[in-house]
């Protein structure tokens, strides 16, 4: 071993150590890596920032874009309503919901189909009185399978796309990883649903957070040409039912009315009062047809309008028009030093100047009643804030304020969910007759979305996980120095010499246990980074084909099922279903038996060696 592959080996393990530690964020560790391998020489100077050019980074940056513009359009509400109900068996409930898990994520990100389905699984577990933890991780699990169906399901597969094109010449196609992911998805599915739900301990449903409450009181306006205009209240029963929300009463020209008010023909101008989770809400006002009650008056966001707020001036800053961000309901707790506290939301003109309403205080855990709009606000409340206004992450800023929940409540249209699906159906054809690189295709479909205003251009960078990002850009060029000095070929050695005799399908299922189990422990980008090119030399020095191992890695990289750390499915899932660190080995060892099981025969079958 000379002496440069000694100290790759050391900058490798040193980096793979501090990721495992998990004290400092991953996208630091991998930036100091490879600066660390730059200033040891091992990473020419000019080829540092390489990364950032890679497909690989592009895709996963872009495809985290899309997912937001399936979730504005309406798409997904589309999809998922309806389809959770608290009478189903448990294992209906699960087969149901993991496979449309496992479907979301094969097209858009798997944490975004997980975050998705979450909210809808605990309200259906709560519903049905059974604990969230039956359901969760489940549902995590499919999450994660579903990746695993097409190139961009999950890094893993856009990387080995990206490997394969460096060594071999060509990348993969958008469904090359359909037949054999396809199989694995579904036989872990069928496991999940019959067997690994059965394996987990039974745990108590976690108590709401201290200091917040489960449910808002809200008031919600009935604005000019609303649907809901000319409807009696009594007629909201049946979709107050289905947001699982209650209504009230009407407040009308400064006056309460409670049990008289199912007698009232709404009229514009109205106030609904409401009591329900922050979800429910923004579901009730979908379906009620109250969009325009969340306002979407221009955003004042610059420094002297921040300044005019605070002197208490009148006057709004003439500004050129912008696209409005997608409207949005928002649980947000204030700071002490926030313009809100000891002010209402009528001193400080909230819905004018900031495109904001408040629809509900709640504070110390308990409703402030009536007017609240009116009321004013202290330090610690939590606040329930409604508008165009709450999408911008500078207006909570400025407006003192941390946001700790999220809600869409924007109308489902058939037009944005034709551009949606149009778009990106559009890009894979595209990309898989050979016309456009995928990368080129789904960056011209994500141009379709900004200049549609499906997702406006600023919020691009609020939608892209920038520590992942960085850190697979940082961890290319080392893994690049890692195999030019002969790292690669040395880790192919051993493997093959502790497989030596046998036939190369031992070496595969080594590889692929190996990769697993580093995946468990480590996350998925950087283990890829690893496994794609030792797939590849391993592949070449038994004189096989390379995509059978290549594909194997990739498979491999993504099951990290044994671990709340190994994906962010798992931690996600953790807090929600009160498991302990215990608790994912009891179903996640025996799934990644099944996924080997599965795997491998339909790895030979249809990438034979």
């Amino acid at each position: 071993m000379s002496f440069e592959q000694i100290e790759l080996f050391g900058v490798f393990g040193l980096v793979l150590a501090m990721l495992l530690w998990g004290r400092f964020r991953h996208d630091l560790v991998a930036a100091s890596g490879l600066m660390l391998a730059v200033v040891l020489g091992l990473v020419p100077s000019d080829d540092a920032f390489s990364g950032f050019s890679s497909p690989a980074v592009v895709v996963v940056a872009l495809v985290l874009v899309a997912s937001r513009a399936f979730e504005n359009s309406g798409a997904l509400s589309l999809v998922t309503r309806g389809l959770v109900r608290e009478g189903r068996s448990v294992g209906a409930h699960i087969a149901i919901v993991s496979g449309v898990g496992a479907l979301l994520s094969s097209v858009i990100n798997n944490v975004a189909a997980l975050a998705l389905l979450m909210p809808l699984d605990i309200k259906a577990a709560r519903a049905a009185g059974r604990a969230p933890s039956q359901t969760l991780m489940p549902l995590a699990f499919a999450a994660i399978l579903g990746g695993m169906v097409t190139l961009i399901g999950t890094p893993p597969n856009i990387l080995a796309s990206s490997i394969r094109q460096e060594k071999l010449g060509q990348p993969y196609q958008m469904f090359d990883f359909a037949p054999a992911g396809l199989a694995i998805a579904l036989a872990g599915i069928v496991f999940v649903t019959l067997i690994g739900r059965r394996l987990l301990v039974a745990r108590a449903d976690p108590a709401p957070p201290s200091g917040q409450a489960a449910s808002f009181k809200a008031e919600l306006d009935v604005p000019e040409e609303s649907p809901a205009i000319g409807r009696i209240v009594a007629e909201l029963d049946d979709d107050a039912e289905r947001a699982d929300l209650l209504v009230l009463g009407v407040v009308r020209d400064g006056s309460s009315h409670y049990g008289q008010a199912r007698r009232m023909e709404l009229k514009q101008g109205d106030i609904l009062l409401v009591e329900g989770a922050t979800d429910a809400i923004a579901e009730f006002i979908k379906l009620v047809g109250l969009h325009e009650a969340v306002p979407e008056e221009k955003v004042d966001g610059t420094a002297e309008a921040d300044a005019a707020v605070g002197k208490g001036e009148e006057e709004e800053d003439e500004k050129e028009e912008k696209p409005k961000p997608t409207p949005t309901i928002v649980e947000a707790v204030v700071r002490t030093d926030s313009r809100l506290a000891g002010r209402s939301a009528v001193d400080i003109d909230l819905r004018r100047r900031f495109g904001v309403t408040l629809l509900g205080i709640s504070r110390a855990g308990a409703f402030v009643e009536g007017a609240v709009r009116g009321r004013v606000v202290q330090p610690g409340d939590l606040l329930l804030l409604a508008g165009a206004g709450t999408a911008r992450s500078a207006t909570l800023s400025m407006l003192g304020v941390i946001a700790v929940g999220e809600a869409s409540v924007a109308p489902v249209s058939r037009r944005k969910i034709a551009i949606a699906v149009g778009l990106f159906a559009a890009a894979i054809a595209v990309a898989s007759f050979g016309l456009l690189s995928f990368t080129v295709a789904i960056a011209i479909a994500v141009a379709g979305y900004a200049a549609t205003n499906l997702v406006p251009a600023r919020e691009f960078y609020e939608q892209i996980e920038w520590p992942v990002v960085v850190m697979l850009a940082c961890l290319l060029p080392i893994g690049a120095a890692f195999d030019r000095v002969g790292g690669t070929a040395l880790v192919a050695d051993a493997i093959l010499f502790v497989t030596k005799g046998p036939p190369a399908v031992v070496a595969l299922v080594v590889l692929m246990v190996a990769v697993m189990t580093l995946s468990d422990v480590l996350n998925n980008v950087a283990t890829m980074v690893i496994a794609g090119p030792l797939a590849i030399e391993l592949a070449q020095r038994l004189g096989v084909n390379p995509d059978t191992f290549l594909m194997g890695s990739a498979i491999a990289a993504s099951c990290a099922f044994l671990t709340p750390i190994g994906h962010q499915n798992n931690t996600l899932v953790m807090g929600p279903g009160g498991y302990r660190f215990s608790d994912y080995w009891r179903m996640g060892l025996p799934l990644e038996i099944v996924v080997l099981v599965v795997g491998v025969p339909a790895l030979l079958l249809f990438w034979p060696l």
